[in-house]
């Protein structure tokens, strides 16, 4: 299944960092760096697994997580002065906070020009019709990731029930997941996996949903609490 789905649309490696910090809830001033380098390096590795187009600043940010990781592991000369010693994440957490920062700015200035021009900002999805009033926002390709290697997991404890001889393609799924909005307005993300126990179905249907999330012809959103992907086609 040689399919390649380019992340240009997509987040960076801060982002990345940001979306783990998030929803393991982890304090940004005390990053468990070895955690975080853990499921950083998951995260890649999935990536690549996956055959998308990673780009090289993901590797960079990888070898700063493994270098300052290193550095902690070291002993503290007994001589050092504890007020002196610098602490190897400090760089990395004043570039999250600035870039957290910064994609705060541009959120705000991006849904200031979208009220100017009359048109609903995207990130704040107009979907009420759809998922009733709570407040929903559109997930990250790393939410999505998120999701999805919890089916992975949980795939590792079940037994496949059945066997594909033929080639399963990420067209077929993407005309699956066409399908299943014509027939619904809304599903979500885990209904799209519920049928199968094959590692290579589930695999190009997660590839068909970015596809068509870059595509711009469906939608990914959740509530801000972190619950339920729900996905839609694009209003």
């Amino acid at each position: 299944m040689a399919y390649t789905v380019k992340l240009d649309l997509y987040e960076g490696p801060l982002d990345l960092l940001l979306c783990l910090i998030r929803k393991h809830e982890i304090n940004i001033y005390d990053i468990p760096i070895a955690q975080i380098t853990e499921q950083y390096l998951d995260h890649l590795n999935l990536m690549q697994a996956l055959n998308l187009d990673v780009a090289g600043d993901f590797f960079v940010m990888a070898a700063t997580l493994i270098m300052i990781k290193s550095r902690m592991l070291l002993p503290t000369p007994p001589e050092a002065d504890e007020d002196e010693q610098e602490d190897p994440r400090t760089d990395l957490v004043q570039q999250l906070l600035e870039y957290e920062a910064y994609r705060q700015a541009a959120e705000e200035l991006r849904e200031r020009e979208f009220a100017y021009s009359n048109v609903f900002w995207r990130e704040r999805v107009d979907a009420t019709s759809i998922l009733g009033e709570e407040e929903f926002v559109e997930v990250s390709l790393f939410d999505l990731m998120e999701a999805f290697q919890s089916i992975l997991k949980r795939l590792g404890d079940r037994v496949p029930q059945e066997v594909f001889p033929e080639e399963i393609t990420v067209v077929e799924k993407i005309n699956f997941i066409l399908d299943q909005l014509e027939a619904s307005d809304r599903i979500t993300f885990f209904s799209l996996f519920a049928e199968t126990t094959s590692r290579l179905v589930i695999i190009a249907t997660f590839l068909a949903l970015l596809e068509l999330i870059k595509l711009g012809t469906i939608r990914a959103v959740q509530s801000k609490d972190f619950g339920e992907i729900y996905i839609s086609k694009s209003l």
